[in-house]
Order: structure tokens, then sequence, then C-alpha cells
């Protein structure tokens, strides 16, 4: 196959497409894609299409297009999240040996998460080899809304953050909450209160909890958590102190070492 098309390559094409996403572009129709990149839309169709097939794009159900999961997998080895990676994972080892040994929480899962446009992108986790099939992988982009690492960093994002999560809040399961203003009020609590729960709002059967991570100027840049069954015996809270102290300590680490 010749790469050449006209005056631009298939390479140079694909890269304009992609391009056209930034921070205030994360999910676009073809016909904004196709504006934005300069490219017939008969060309964008079949370039997306390509993408899409390749996960480098991802079609939401209302029909426009974002950042998709291969994206996202690549941009785990950048040396921002390499190094998150790097500082957190002793202290969520702890955390998960803490479950292991104190609480026997076996089928638990420690995860790191930071905002991703309009989702929050998993940079780490740590699993038992008995752990729920639903639960995410690094590189996995969650919702924002119906989970609890993706809602701490939405009750501390900015309110432009919350005002888009808000305006397309999809449904996962019968939990799932998507009216805004219930979201909303719950988004406060959870900023006041300094940690979320969830119990099924993204997969039948899990049930999470989540605290923030602190940079300069405490700003919140992650949030870590556990994710569990919801059938387990073992109330997930009980892990609520020991996400606290070990976030505390990890915030400091993570200023020491630049973020």
């Amino acid at each position: 196959m010749n790469e050449k098309v006209g005056t631009k390559s298939v390479t140079a094409r694909a890269l304009a497409v992609l391009d056209t996403f930034d921070a205030k572009h994360r999910r676009q129709s073809l016909a904004a894609i196709s504006r934005r990149s300069n490219l017939p839309l008969t060309t964008v169709h079949r370039l997306v299409h390509e993408l899409e097939k390749n996960d480098a794009l991802a079609r939401g159900s209302d029909g426009d297009y974002e950042i998709g999961s291969k994206m996202w997998r690549i941009g785990l080895l950048a040396s921002v999240h390499a190094d998150l990676r790097e500082v957190a994972l002793p202290y969520m080892e702890d955390v998960y040996e803490y479950m292991e040994d104190v609480y026997e929480l076996g089928n638990d899962a420690v995860q790191i998460a930071v905002v991703d446009g309009l989702r929050c992108l998993v940079v780490e986790r740590i699993a038992g080899s008995r752990t729920m099939s639903v639960m995410s992988t690094p590189g996995s982009r969650l919702p924002l809304h119906a989970t609890g690492v993706g809602k701490v960093l939405m009750a501390f994002g900015t309110h432009e953050l919350q005002d888009a999560v808000l305006n397309s809040l999809d449904r996962y399961t019968d939990t799932t909450i998507t009216d805004a203003k219930k979201l909303r009020a719950q988004l406060a609590t959870i900023k006041a209160q300094g940690f979320a729960k969830t119990h099924e709002e993204l997969a039948a059967g899990a049930t999470s909890i989540a605290v923030p991570l602190r940079g300069k100027g405490g700003k919140v840049i992650a949030a870590m958590g556990i994710v569990a069954p919801s059938d387990d015996s073992r109330d997930i809270s009980r892990m609520l102190p020991v996400l606290q102290v070990t976030a505390a300590a990890l915030s400091k680490k993570l200023v020491e070492s630049g973020y």
C-alpha cells in the first residue's frame, strides 16, 4: 500500500486527527474532527474507523469520539506517570499487605488514578490472583462519577470539570448516580469528609473506597482506592484509617519528589 495520499501521508493524516484532541476538545464528533484537522469528512471517517479498530480512539454512546485505551497505555510510559507509579508502589504494597495480613482481604485490589479528560486513568494497580475480573488494569480509563477514585478526583477537581461530567452521566448499573443534583451534593460531602465510597455503581458485585493524594500546596493530584467484592461480609470501610495514614505519608513523599 502506498502510504502517500495527496500531499500528506496516511501517518500524517492520522496524527492530524489525533492532534484535534486537547484539553478543550476531549470528545468530538466526526464533523468537529474534520473541521479542526482540515481534512475531508470522508477521509476523517476512514481514519477514525481505523484508529477505533486499533483502540487509538473510542466511540462513546452518543457517537462522539475520545482518545482510546491504546494511547493511554502508551502514555503510561511517559515519565510523569512512570515517576508517580515508582513513588507510589511501595505505599500501595503496604496497604495491600495490611489487607491480607489483618483483614484477610485476598480478593481486593489497590489502585491509583489521575484525572484524564472526563475520566480517570488508572496508573497502577496491585491485585491478588483471585481478584474480581471487573476490576481495572493499569491504563484503564474509568468514569469519574461511578468509581471511588473518580469521585475523589471529581470532588476536588475544578468547577469546569464537575460541570462537564455532570452534563453527561452514563448509567452502568441500577445504582449508578445519574441525577446531577444528587451527585453534586455527594461531591460536596466527599470533599468535606475526605473520602469517597461506592457500592456497585460501575459494576455489579464491586464496592470501593478512595482517598485523595496531594502534591505541592495541598493540591489533589491523584486518588488511591481499594476495590472489593460487595458481597464480602467484611466491611471495606475498616480500611479507611489505613488508607488515610498511607495517603498522608505518600503525599509527603510526592511533595518531596516535586509533585
